[in-house]
């Protein structure tokens, strides 16, 4: 189970993403819109925001969402040494390790999905991640022997992690449990901008941070912002369908775009936590929508290790708008929930 955040510079995980190209759907300009574009975590972000009726200063709004994504990167990233999670996973120690607010509910929403999904979503899976070459040293080539798979898998497991939000700390039950946060923290982070624009007094926003998504009210002239969902092609970019969002965030994760082959076999990034080996089915893509970014970016990631019928079925179960894509010999077939349905 893996997916997209740290491309940064040391320690560990993969990003793999189905980007949600975002735009306000407005026929002529009313309220300015803000755009504040930038690289974060290894990939863009962009920022879009209606000026209130007290304006909010551009520059300090460009300063403050750069600063907080800055301080996320520095505290989750696995592919920086002296992040909190490295130190965390590093440390081999028995009590509660303090960490800052934003690592202990990360982690905790991290936990409540990994219950949820009964482990197909798994925030220790780092060990198999790194294992499997998707990891910052990107040792992709062959597959792993089988005693190192089941020596990674004895390392793996949601169960032996705790979270605690005040004081913020970690703990684990076995002193080899370490955390990956990569197919969750560019939803966290989505989320966190949006508090932020709020408490800057907007109104009407989009953040997107690769595939991860957050909406609030419209763009210009009143009407819906307009995401377009990417076709999960190996290379190049193209449109699957578009959605209009409003008050909602949205995610889209895939086995698409880092992958290696081997003997003819294909070997995605995103490793399902319950059999220590990436995914085999021919499920593409799984975008969903969720109230928040955080929730939305680790439960595609779930689904997509679910796979096209216990995930399909899943979703519909909880009644989510979710959009499935297959990949055939003759194409990419979609299977939509009927709660996406809706949105069409």
């Amino acid at each position: 189970m893996i997916d997209g955040i740290h491309k940064l510079e040391a320690c560990a995980t993969v990003l793999t993403f189905a980007c949600l190209l975002a735009t306000a759907a407005e026929p002529k300009p009313a309220a300015e819109l803000v755009t504040l574009p930038g690289r974060t975590m290894g990939t863009v972000y962009s920022v879009k925001f209606l000026q209130p009726s007290a304006p909010i200063p551009v520059e300090q709004a460009r300063r403050e969402v750069s600063a907080l994504l800055d301080r996320l990167e520095q505290t989750m990233s696995t592919y920086r040494e002296d992040s909190e999670i490295c130190r965390f996973g590093a440390y081999r120690g028995g009590d509660w390790f303090a960490v800052s607010a934003d690592t202990a509910r990360v982690v905790a929403e991290s936990l409540r999905v990994s219950e949820l999904t009964g482990g197909a979503f798994d925030v220790t899976v780092d060990p198999l991640v790194r294992l499997w070459g998707f990891g910052p040293r990107r040792e992709t080539g062959e597959p792993p022997p089988e005693p190192a798979i089941a020596d990674a898998r004895r390392r793996v497991g949601w169960g032996k992690l705790q979270a605690r939000l005040d004081p913020p700390a970690l703990r684990k039950s076995s002193p080899e449990i370490s955390v990956d946060l990569s197919a969750i923290a560019k939803g966290y982070a989505a989320d966190a901008i949006a508090a932020h624009l709020e408490k800057l007094g907007a109104t009407n926003y989009l953040v997107a941070i690769s595939g991860d998504l957050r909406t609030r009210g419209h763009g210009q002239q009143g009407r819906p912002w307009r995401v377009g969902v990417d076709k999960p092609l190996d290379d190049g970019r193209a449109i699957q369908r578009i959605v209009e969002l409003k008050n909602a965030a949205i995610s889209t994760s895939g086995d698409y775009r880092n992958f290696f082959t081997d003997a003819g076999r294909r070997y995605s990034h995103v490793i399902d936590p319950r059999t220590g080996r990436p995914v085999t089915h021919n499920l593409a893509s799984v975008t969903i929508v969720q109230e928040t970014s955080a929730r939305a970016d680790a439960l595609a990631t779930g689904l997509v290790v679910l796979g096209p019928e216990a995930g399909y079925a899943f979703a519909v179960k909880r009644s989510w708008a979710c959009l499935f894509i297959l990949r055939t010999n003759t194409g990419f077939v979609e299977k939509l929930t009927p709660a996406f349905e809706k949105l069409r």
